[in-house]
């Protein structure tokens, strides 16, 4: 049996190579950064004293994939799941707030709906599973009426980092389809206590180690050599890798980077819109509006903020505007809407940590997210992962675990394709160059 060369130590990544490993193949990571983990990290920070994630995400128990990927590795308490599922929200503007709580006969509960909204309102949601493929989240959920404004304009933007005019509505059902439409037990949150790293990252890490996968940190894949219709070696910080006839390559890396190491032989989305992130460290442990440890903000900059003892984490997606601003300015507009959430719009900003994400999704509107590639290439010992593929879900953590494991099953076979094998599907078989 070959070895499987995987570029890019990534969730997606690290997806492929837990699958791999499991079926007995010799893996070997390339990760040029100095940690695994990619864009779902955590680090110090000397600033706050504190160790904070790149960027915060909620997860929610839909996210089947990601589940079975923490299972596997022994992770499986790693993330807290909140019951029942509720989603608080508060409008920056008006003082208002309010508890999404899905569930049972919930939307003939006004106390448990967005205010002002109406049971028949929600049935617009199934628009989006239907939607042309070039339509966008607000052609499939026209805009007006309270409950765009303070549920599917926020969603779409968190979930899909763009404006619900220029991005995918089929993507964004998606979503919906294996979450909110499928009621309250695959709505619950959830939430990494310790970290990004210490939920998804550090346990895959470790369970590759002990069995006997090879993750080579601060290493840089910086060429591609191909002959005939497959990938002959590897250029790794210049050094040339040959790869043996049953050597296969699985390229998990962003879109741009991908891009660049195969000039025109992708069909690479381009990038899609910067993500910010601000990390406050309070001289307490404050509790949010709702008494769960995160708030979803409308009428601000701000999108989401997320509690983590005394460090209080901003996320804004859709935010070149934002992300173009001077730290210091940055900071203090985030700071202004998270002293407006608690009550205190008078508290003077704390020490902060500004993160930008500038190329933190690939463009997810209609035109791009319908030339997506899937997991094989031309290449016949080259498959591709990452949340920037064609796995049927926007650039989201169950995204990326789903591309890893889609790679390693077109890594195990490159003629044909049984998904039954891992058990994500029930048998079926694709031809040796369809799309995943």
């Amino acid at each position: 049996m070959g070895t499987v060369h995987i570029v890019g130590a990534g969730l997606a990544g690290l997806s492929a190579a837990v699958r791999l490993t499991e079926a007995g193949r010799r893996v070997i990571l390339h990760e040029s950064a100095p940690q695994a983990g990619g864009r779902c990290r955590s680090f110090y920070d000397s600033t706050l004293d504190r160790v904070v994630d790149n960027g915060s995400h909620l997860a929610l128990s839909g996210n089947r994939s990601l589940l079975g990927y923490l299972e596997r590795v022994g992770a499986g308490g790693a993330m807290t799941e909140l019951r029942p599922a509720a989603f608080p929200f508060r409008d920056l503007n008006s003082g208002e707030r309010w508890c999404l709580r899905p569930g049972g006969l919930w939307l003939f509960d006004k106390a448990r709906r967005v205010p002002g909204s109406r049971p028949a309102d929600y049935l617009a949601a199934l628009r989006t599973l239907t939607a042309r493929p070039d339509a966008a989240v607000a052609d499939a959920l026209p805009p007006g009426g309270p409950l765009y404004e303070r549920l599917w304009r926020p969603l779409a933007v968190s979930v899909m980092n763009g404006a619900p005019e220029r991005v995918s509505a089929r993507l964004f059902g998606a979503v919906l389809r294996e979450t909110l439409l499928r009621g309250e037990a695959a709505c619950r949150p959830l939430f990494a206590e310790k970290g990004l790293s210490a939920a998804l990252v550090d346990p895959a890490v470790a369970w590759l180690t002990r069995h006997g996968a090879d993750l080579r940190t601060g290493t840089r894949v910086d060429g591609l050599e191909r002959e005939g219709d497959g990938v002959a070696a590897l250029s790794v910080d210049g050094e040339r890798i040959p790869l043996g006839s049953e050597d296969a390559v699985v390229l998990a890396v962003p879109a741009w980077i991908a891009g660049r190491l195969l000039p025109d032989a992708l069909p690479v989305p381009a990038a899609g819109r910067a993500i910010v992130n601000a990390h406050f460290r309070l001289p307490n442990p404050t509790e949010l509006p709702g008494g769960l440890p995160f708030l979803g903000l409308v009428g601000g900059t701000a999108d989401w903020l997320f509690r983590r003892g005394d460090v209080l984490s901003v996320t804004v997606s859709d935010a070149d505007a934002l992300a173009g601003q001077p730290a210091e300015a940055v900071a203090a507009t985030l700071w202004s809407d998270v002293a407006r959430a608690l009550g205190t719009p008078d508290a003077a900003l704390p020490p902060h940590r500004i993160v930008k994400e500038r190329r933190a999704t690939p463009d997810q509107s209609p035109v791009h997210a319908a030339n997506r590639p899937g997991a094989r290439t031309a290449l016949k010992n080259l498959v591709l992962a990452g949340d920037w593929t064609n796995m049927g879900l926007p650039a989201t953590l169950e995204g990326a675990v789903r591309s890893g494991e889609f790679a390693a099953q077109a890594a195990l076979d490159t003629r044909t394709t049984t998904f039954s094998r891992l058990g994500l599907f029930p048998a079926f078989t694709l031809p040796r160059r369809g799309p995943i």
